[in-house]
């Protein structure tokens, strides 16, 4: 291994660190804001409980699972910017950049009570902001694609072939990573050329949920 590559995943690993810190900061400072000035969603409380559990993460080999077997309740949002989305993306997944995520209008997309819905961005640090703001507003199906499209590329569409001493087991990941490559448009071994897997097909019909009406305070004059 490089001395380059070991820097780089150093400074990847600090990145991270440095990232959870801030967050850890952030969620704190919402555990002191006075009631009356705190925004509608869960309690801080709940938001820190939610943002240090690592539930929301789903593996590229459960999406990629999932999007092969054509699961109906599988709604994937690209958290990059439009000019990243539109050079590369994940099949019939939409754009909503982290800049648009408070948009009232795209809230049905988000805040959801029959999609599965799964943020990704090149790698964790989008996604995992989008899905920060939206747990806090109260979105309880919201999920991160784990290590984004730079894992769904190291896996997905260049798996590595395990070596002759792993378990039966990696030869089995591998040979699924292999199909679903090939699934997704990706035939030729020798990868010479860039895949394209961005497939165009009609928008979701996306249900908005419901808001909960408001109770009416008991007794009265």
């Amino acid at each position: 291994m490089s001395a380059t590559y070991s820097t780089k995943k150093i400074l990847v690993k600090r990145s991270y660190q440095f990232l959870a810190l801030i967050l850890i900061i952030l969620a704190g400072g919402l555990m002191v804001i006075p009631k009356h000035q705190q925004h509608e969603g869960i309690t801080p409380e709940l938001f820190v409980k939610n943002m240090i559990s690592t539930e929301r993460y789903i593996s590229t080999d459960i999406l990629a699972d999932r999007i092969v077997n054509q699961d109906p309740v599988l709604l994937l949002i690209d958290t990059r910017t439009t000019e990243e989305f539109e050079k590369y993306t994940l099949p019939n997944a939409i754009n909503i950049p982290l800049s648009q995520i408070l948009n009232k209008e795209l809230n049905p997309y988000l805040n959801q009570d029959i999609y599965d819905v799964i943020l990704f961005s090149t790698d964790n640090f989008t996604a995992d902001e989008a899905w920060l703001i939206g747990n806090r507003m109260g979105y309880e199906r919201l999920y991160v694609l784990e290590g984004g499209l730079n894992a769904w590329f190291q896996t997905i569409i260049e798996p590595k072939l395990p070596e002759e001493t792993m378990s039966r087991e990696a030869f089995e990941l591998y040979s699924f990573r292999k199909a679903a490559g090939k699934y997704f448009g990706v035939a030729n071994d020798t990868l010479e050329i860039e895949p394209e897997i961005k497939k165009i097909s009609p928008p979701k019909k996306v249900v908005t949920k419901p808001k909960k009406k408001k109770k009416m305070p008991e007794g009265g004059c």
